[in-house]
């Protein structure tokens, strides 16, 4: 894709919203699971705390703790998860003084807790954040307890866990969640290509059909399109119509001035052409000049409208009916297709309007015609951008002298043979006209070859 394309700037944008929409959904995601797992410790911290509240006792002056706790991580040193019991400080500040009973877990270490301040909530605990022996962040539940033995004092009880606990399956959460959350997102980005390549395919038939169009496949813009689209197709639609009708109007105007000077311009040559002065020779000489300019820029009119429209017209047809009118003109003559054609030379184009390809070719074969002793061949070929008609005749062939000024207007080889001299002129400036090139070669026939290159649809 180029930089700077259509598709790449959608496809670039919608990639960059989804991987933001997929960090922002898995930071979400992993800070929801850490607060619900944080939960479950603290649930579980509370139910370790119940437990330890209903289990001690105060016998003969001395805190008695029969069962240790539910759990067998309080049996094992600095496993993270902890509890403690204090007598209530009797001023206001930190915990400081030696647990009454604590968990093995603990071992020679000693939690140290807050200052109380205010009395517990209704729910009878409360949430603290204490540091560990190992420097870890403890999540512990505290809650004060007066045994109903009248020499019991008031205790304060603490469960405490280690969040460190909470490390292992939030890093097994994380991995899995950046496992699913990468296949989630290559299929999103997949879904996305997938989708812009669907939701571009009618531009890129609307492009095949602008490219047949120009290269003269099609008059109009072909096919069904999207809904969206459809209003600019038939915009261009009669963009179209209405270009080729006013190039029609143009060129018929064309032709019809030149028509109209034609007229003039004969009448003043027959006039000049009865004289022999030097009036007459300058009338001949501006007459000629004339008509060359019109006829040269009428074909330039013609082709140039031809190059507007977008036309191609098939190469076959009009050569196989020319041979025929041919063959009835010059009977005397075999007019004849040069064999070895490829089948696919029924697909090639012209370029161009097939009326300038029949007077072209026509011209051409009606030269050859009258040149030649029995026989006639034309052959066609395809390069890359090009048609090259190859015509042959088995005549006496043009010297290379007059192979320089032949196409000039009004020039006859032979003044004893039929014609005015226009018809190769007409050749020469529609050949102009198209960018195309005419040359005049040796036959294998043992006549003149003209070789006619035209550029190809």
């Amino acid at each position: 894709m180029k930089p700077g394309s259509l598709r790449l700037r959608l496809l670039a944008g919608t990639l960059a919203w989804l991987l933001l929409s997929v960090l922002l959904a898995g930071w979400s995601l992993r800070t929801l699971f850490r607060e619900h797992i944080t939960q479950q410790l603290q649930e579980q911290l509370l139910v370790q705390l119940d437990h330890l509240s209903g289990s001690i006792d105060w016998v003969d002056g001395r805190l008695r703790v029969p069962h240790q706790g539910t759990d067998g991580l309080f049996e094992q040193p600095l496993s993270g998860l902890y509890w403690q019991i204090q007598r209530l400080p009797e001023a206001a500040g930190a915990d400081t003084s030696a647990p009454l009973a604590r968990s093995r877990s603990l071992w020679d270490e000693t939690l140290h807790l807050p200052a109380i301040t205010g009395p517990y909530p209704a729910q009878g605990y409360r949430r603290l954040q204490l540091r560990g022996a190992e420097g870890h962040t403890l999540l512990a539940v505290a809650r004060t307890l007066q045994l109903p033995d009248d020499d019991a004092p008031p205790l304060r009880l603490v469960v405490a866990g280690d969040e460190a606990l909470l490390a292992e399956p939030l890093q097994r959460f994380t991995h899995q969640l950046l496992v699913a959350l990468g296949l989630l997102g290559a299929g999103l980005a997949l879904a996305a290509a997938l989708q812009l390549q669907l939701l571009l395919r009618p531009l890129r038939q609307l492009r095949r059909a602008l490219a047949a169009l120009r290269v003269g496949q099609a008059q109009q813009l072909e096919g069904q399109y999207p809904q969206e689209l459809q209003p600019l197709v038939t915009e261009l639609n009669h963009v179209l119509q209405e270009n080729a009708a006013m190039v029609q109007r143009a060129r018929t105007q064309a032709g019809n001035l030149a028509h109209a000077v034609h007229t003039p311009l004969t009448i003043l040559a027959n006039a000049a052409a009865q004289q022999e002065d030097a009036l007459a020779t300058l009338v001949r000489e501006q007459v000629t000049l004339a008509q060359r300019q019109v006829d040269w820029h009428l074909a330039r009119a013609r082709a140039a409208a031809v190059h507007a429209s977008g036309l191609a017209t098939p190469v076959l047809e009009p050569i196989e009916a020319l041979l025929r009118t041919m063959a009835r003109l010059h009977s005397h003559i075999d007019f004849a297709l040069a064999e070895g054609l490829p089948a696919r030379a029924r697909d090639w184009r012209f370029r161009g309007e097939g009326q300038d390809l029949y007077e072209l070719l026509g011209n051409l074969l009606d030269n050859a015609g009258k040149w030649a002793r029995r026989q006639v061949q034309i052959d066609v070929q395809r390069t890359d951008a090009q048609l090259r008609f190859t015509i042959d005749d088995d005549g006496p062939g043009i010297a290379p002298a007059q192979r320089l000024h032949m196409f000039a207007r009004g020039v006859q080889l032979d003044e004893e043979r039929p014609g005015s001299g226009l018809g190769l002129d007409i050749v020469r400036s529609l050949v102009q006209a198209y960018g195309g090139t005419i040359a005049v070669q040796d036959a294998p026939l043992g006549g003149a070859r003209l070789v006619l290159a035209l550029p190809a649809a």
